[in-house]
């Protein structure tokens, strides 16, 4: 049976938004906030946890703007992305670009959840494991939910050596970053595009534009 490029483009969306938020409502609910797997403290030198943060920013924690607009700017750029979408598969795109929006698309909606949501459903997680639908009421208002991260990997963790100037014998560690799920899966989409869909996406520019 051949499925057609609507039906794959939907199946990766749901596959990444059921995973992406599977994974942290599992870790609102069984880990207080900066808690990991393993132990950070007891395990110092492994190259992977699953270290729980929040942000209000956006991806790996940057913040750019108050939260209500980043909110609102996260919904208004998942419109214009997923109304991209449908162009591609109705202009019958190839499905490895449309797959790489979907993924952006995926990831976008994933951290849009969280702020819609998640400061509503959920009490807070400082100082103890967070309640779903606690009795009285989440931790913020509609739109001012924190994303949660968990994807901690310090790959190589060592000190820059004296010499270097400025930053000889601080702390140098790779990969410091802590994300999700979501953002993931929108700079793995991104990387693609990059790498092999450049002339697509330009090509997709010009057709929508000859089409305004």
């Amino acid at each position: 049976m051949k499925f057609s490029k609507g039906f794959w483009t939907f199946a990766v969306i749901f596959i990444i938004l059921f995973a992406d938020q599977a994974l942290k409502i599992w870790i609102k609910t069984h880990l207080m906030l900066y808690e990991s797997i393993p132990n950070i403290q007891e395990h110092p030198n492994s190259w992977y946890y699953l270290y729980f943060v929040e942000n209000n920013g956006m991806a790996l924690g940057i913040e750019v703007m108050g939260k209500f607009f980043l909110s609102m700017f996260r919904i208004i750029a998942s419109f214009v992305i997923a109304y991209y979408l449908y162009f591609l598969v109705k202009r019958n795109f190839k499905i490895g670009y449309i797959i790489c929006i979907a993924m952006i698309f995926s990831g976008a909606v994933g951290n849009i959840i969280d702020s819609i949501f998640y400061g509503v459903i959920f009490d807070s997680s400082y100082g103890q494991v967070a309640t779903l639908f606690p009795p009285g009421g989440g931790y913020a208002t509609w739109l001012h939910g924190k994303v949660v991260d968990m994807f901690y990997f310090p790959i190589i963790q060592t000190n820059w050596p004296s010499w270097v100037p400025y930053v000889g014998g601080e702390e140098f560690i790779f990969f410091r970053p802590i994300f999700n799920l979501a953002d993931a899966s929108i700079s793995v989409g991104i990387i693609i595009l990059l790498l092999f869909y450049r002339k697509t996406f330009s090509l997709s520019l010009e057709k929508k534009g000859s089409e305004a």
